[in-house]
């Protein structure tokens, strides 16, 4: 099926409380693989455009396609401004209302499917990739996932003759800071924040702006005035992430700040935010690990494995690392690689490409090197290459990193597996010894539990005391997979949310409702007789 791109030469502006505003000029947006295949004369003409100094050729360049407006900081304490006082008119509307809300939206994006997947192709994702992150933002919107909200806001019952009830209550005014790398799927999480009765602040970021506003502009702002919400509940702003972060901190019009990012700015994050009284919501960062035991299905095992590469790797809940059953070590390994052979390198368009230009070309270089430089084996990639796969030392490319470790210790100390790893890099780790399965499953477990990450964790396995022990005893993680998709999305299932560095000291697999919602409990008893007159 061909794409239908985003529009041409789309325009979205600032949108403050609802109201569209000129902002301080734009972020013009090139097709990505315009910028790959004539990377200086494409980064001129987008540095002609933002920076005022185009000619009236530069603004019908066909490459283009499209620009979002960057909002000013007057703007953003506007916002604020405008979401109190909108967010508990939007309140008092019904939750069953507001759960319309979503499940128009989500019947909307599932309409708009190849407009969307358009936008983001037109941004750099490829096809594959944007497909996933379509579904994935269907699930979080789908109607079981709905239902389960439903049933998690409000409970009533009847205890001693007293209606009880026990019903989440809005936090208020929310401001979302999406992830730079994967922009309209986190900014996603603000249309059930939305539905909790919430008035929302989004940044589009203006690394990656397009997507965001396309979603928020075409689909989200008028669903939203249409089910009741006042136009203040929501704003979509576009601006540097630091500066926001810290008029939100300062606002006593911002309640709770949802944040995607790295682990030691959410840590920053989280310390402002409580002291300024307000709730940080987190979502940092994953270092997952994918279990591989003795009787996998290696084939599929090995299907989910190569997940790993979907973006480069630059997606947070990928799996990082493999530990891999010494028995079935081989077998995979060689199953793991012929698929990694396999990925191709192209531009974003070709449906066959799930491969990236890579952010972190040098540190994937150093991790690799620390990992050899340990008796890791690298078993192929690491070279840069530009989009024909063409070795350059300048190419935004980098071929599919597989190595394999022995021993548990030794990996351990590899920033291949002990760091997040944001980059096409997949390590293999075989635990060595002839432990017994017993003391080698309760080694693994004791392993994933120890990492300081905590996004996703997946098995491999057919033994259901293996898949019992896995599920019981793994404390580490949002997400727990079993012989899945590692990346996959389901209805109902969190799509994010993680413990310890991915999500800070209150982290867990995040429903997005919930997260930014509070428990209320009440209690009415009976009504006293009317008096009487006598």
């Amino acid at each position: 099926m061909e794409l239908a791109p985003a529009p041409p030469q789309s325009a979205y502006p600032v949108l403050v409380g609802g109201v569209p505003a000129a902002g301080d000029g734009w972020v013009h947006w090139p097709r990505s693989s315009a910028m790959l295949r004539e990377p200086y004369e494409v980064l001129a003409l987008k540095a002609r455009l933002d920076h005022g100094r185009a000619d009236p050729a530069d603004h019908a360049d066909p490459r283009l396609v499209g620009r979002v407006a960057r909002s000013t900081p007057e703007q953003a304490a506007t916002a604020l401004a405008r979401a109190r006082a909108a967010q508990p008119l939007w309140a008092r509307v019904p939750l069953e209302r507001r759960l319309e809300f979503v499940a128009a939206f989500h019947r909307l994006l599932r309409e708009r499917a190849e407009e969307v997947v358009g936008a983001l192709v037109s941004e750099g994702y490829p096809v594959r990739v944007a497909r996933w992150s379509l579904a994935a933002a269907l699930d979080l919107t789908h109607p079981d996932t709905l239902a389960h909200t439903r049933a998690a806001m409000r409970w009533e019952g009847e205890q001693d003759g007293r209606l009880v009830r026990l019903v989440r209550k809005p936090d208020g005014v929310v401001g979302l800071s999406p992830a730079r790398n994967a922009p309209m799927l986190t900014a996603t999480a603000a249309v059930p924040v939305l539905a909790g009765g919430n008035a929302v602040v989004v940044n589009a970021p203006p690394t990656a702006p397009l997507s965001t506003a396309f979603v928020f502009h075409e689909l989200v702002a008028p669903l939203l005035a249409a089910h009741g919400a006042p136009p203040g509940a929501l704003s979509v702003l576009c601006a540097p992430d630091r500066p926001t972060l810290r008029t939100w901190l300062a606002s006593p019009d911002c309640d709770d700040v949802f944040f995607f990012g790295g682990p030691k700015q959410g840590a920053e994050l989280a310390r402002g935010c409580l002291e300024q009284g307000k709730k940080p919501v987190l979502e940092l960062a994953g270092n997952d690990a994918l279990v591989v035991w003795r009787d996998a299905d290696l084939p599929r095992a090995a299907d989910a494995a190569a997940e790993r590469y979907h973006g480069s790797g630059q997606l947070c809940f990928a799996p990082k690392f493999a530990l891999v059953h010494p028995a079935v070590a081989d077998r995979f390994t060689a199953l793991l690689q012929e698929r990694v052979a396999a990925l191709r390198i192209g531009p974003p368009e070709d449906p066959d490409v799930v491969l990236t230009p890579v952010v972190k070309r040098a540190q994937c270089a150093d991790v690799l090197a620390d990992a050899v430089a340990k008796g890791a084996e690298l078993l192929c990639g690491g070279e840069s290459v530009d989009v024909d796969g063409v070795p350059t030392a300048r190419g935004p490319f980098v071929r599919p990193v597989l190595l394999r470790a022995h021993g548990l210790a030794v990996a351990a100390t590899m920033r291949a597996v002990a760091e997040e790893t944001f980059f096409p890099l997949m390590c293999l780790v075989v635990p060595t010894g002839p432990e017994p399965d017993g003391a080698l499953l309760d080694a693994l477990i004791s392993f994933v539990n120890a990492n300081p990450y905590g996004l996703r964790n997946s098995l491999w396995a057919r033994d259901p005391d293996v898949v019992d022990r896995f599920t019981d005893e793994v404390v580490n993680g949002g997400v727990l997979k079993v012989n899945d998709s590692h990346i996959g999305t389901l209805p109902v299932l969190p799509v994010i949310g993680g413990t310890g560095l991915s999500g800070g000291a209150h982290g867990e697999a995040n429903i997005p409702i919930l997260r930014t919602t509070r428990l209320q409990g009440i209690s009415i008893g009976p009504r006293s007789p009317e008096p009487s007159d006598a």
